[in-house]
């Protein structure tokens, strides 16, 4: 059965000296060949594997920024590798790729996408984005895009049964770190209605990105320099539970259901406290199924007067054979282990989940909440594991960004979800409630 296609997202990337001086482009069309949107940016030195994933990640950014998510669309590279490994038939196995395969493949899967290599010659049109990228930065200057015309331009299709020659291989590289790049789209496509995503990461083209604040400030119907959103914002405010005898010690606690101390049952009634009273006006509790965090959770219900509902997708990380251990234990009894989980959000502790199985389940559960309550604030109680990884969403941040967060025991953090815009990160780790 054929699949009829909305819209079409090519992509490329290419790098002189692989590595050296790289950049890429992207290009949407619809159905029809109209061009949408284009996107092309120096990104320093790199290889030509990592400008290939830098196009496909900004392609598919300007078309979540049309406000078509959920659309069928068709991905054309000339990229064995990056298809391949997208469609899943190939492992991503070079470290420096990972982030960035991680990245497209959340961005993807806002859409329901066909991935199709074709030969170089009918990629010419991102090819051509991405020289002239890369010719602009040697110039010192930054690519603009020049106006586009909404012709349909010649694209003939893939002849069935055509494989490419397998000329792309991983390499070492200089990874290049990367803000969204600039985005022109045509007055049509600047028109379009749609929804682009409540539950979204990163940024939309040409708009605003993420902020951060402070809990305390509360409006939520559009803030700082995003145009207003149409609707009022579901906010999550998202806190971890009290203190726990694992915690005292800073022991991997996963699934393992250790209940709060005297400690973080005081600190659970001071985060109660807190959300019962003004700005807040929560109106839904949410938690994960563990101990710590239901009783975490059953503070704010006594102050509130509100039913706890419990999603299971929100429990901690399964951590196998760590569980109860500290660092220092699990580095000296499984080192090669460590290292690799450490390295590779795709691997899992001696018996227990990876990050990557974990993130799924926990976008899983977001998209529930969200979905269930708009335009509502939802407390959900939750744990280290899973607060990050919203947050992570939230700012389109790449999978080590895990690494680069902290959150204290009872910490709120808060996002703001736009069914117009994209997510807002408004609070981290904010403990005013404890002191």
């Amino acid at each position: 059965m054929t699949v009829a296609v909305e819209f079409i997202v090519e992509a490329d990337g290419g790098s002189r000296g692989n590595p050296g001086p790289a950049g890429y482009g992207a290009v949407v069309k619809d159905d029809a060949g109209r061009v949408l949107a284009e996107a092309a940016e120096s990104i320093g030195t790199a290889t030509n594997n990592v400008a290939e994933y830098r196009g496909l990640i900004a392609g598919l950014r300007a078309l979540l920024a049309l406000g078509v998510e959920g659309g069928q669309v068709e991905v054309r590279m000339d990229s064995k590798l990056v298809i391949e490994q997208m469609a899943g038939r190939w492992k991503v196995k070079h470290e420096g790729l990972r982030p960035l395969a991680l990245e497209a493949a959340g961005l993807a899967r806002r859409f329901r996408i066909t991935w199709t290599w074709i030969p170089r010659e009918r990629n010419s049109h991102a090819d051509r984005l991405a020289n002239e990228a890369m010719d602009a930065a040697a110039r010192g200057e930054t690519w603009q895009a020049s106006a586009i015309t909404s012709a349909p331009e010649s694209a003939p299709a893939v002849e069935p049964g055509a494989e490419p020659p397998n000329t792309d291989a991983p390499s070492l590289f200089d990874d290049a770190s990367g803000a969204p790049a600039p985005v022109a789209q045509t007055p049509a496509a600047a028109g379009r209605t749609g929804t682009p995503g409540a539950t979204g990461a990163g940024t939309a083209a040409g708009g605003a990105g993420t902020a951060a604040g402070t809990a305390t400030s509360h409006d939520r119907r559009g803030h700082g320099w995003m145009p207003r959103a149409t609707r009022v914002a579901t906010s999550l405010l998202l806190l971890r539970h009290g203190q726990t005898p694992l915690s005292v010690e800073k022991r991997f606690s996963g699934l393992g259901d250790p209940s709060l101390t005297s400690t973080g049952l005081a600190q659970a009634e001071a985060a109660a406290l807190r959300l019962s009273r003004q700005p807040y006006e929560v109106e839904v509790i949410v938690t994960s199924p563990l101990a710590r965090a239901r009783q975490t959770a059953e503070a704010v219900a006594a102050r509130t007067g509100l039913a706890v509902l419990v999603d299971d997708d929100l429990r901690e990380t399964d951590f196998g054979e760590w569980e109860g251990h500290t660092f220092a234990e699990i580095q000296q009894r499984w080192p090669r282990e460590l290292a690799a989980w450490l390295a590779d959000p795709d691997v899992a502790p001696p018996g227990g989940e990876s990050f990557a199985s974990t993130a799924r389940r926990v976008e899983q559960a977001r998209d529930r909440v969200v979905k269930a309550n708009e335009g509502r604030s939802v407390v959900v109680v939750s744990h280290v594991t899973p607060i990050k990884m919203l947050v992570r969403f939230a700012l389109g941040a790449p999978p080590e960004a895990l690494y680069r967060m902290h959150l204290d025991l009872a910490c709120l953090s808060a996002i703001d979800y736009y069914a117009d815009g994209p997510a807002v990160v408004r609070a981290l780790n904010d403990t005013a409630h404890l002191s």
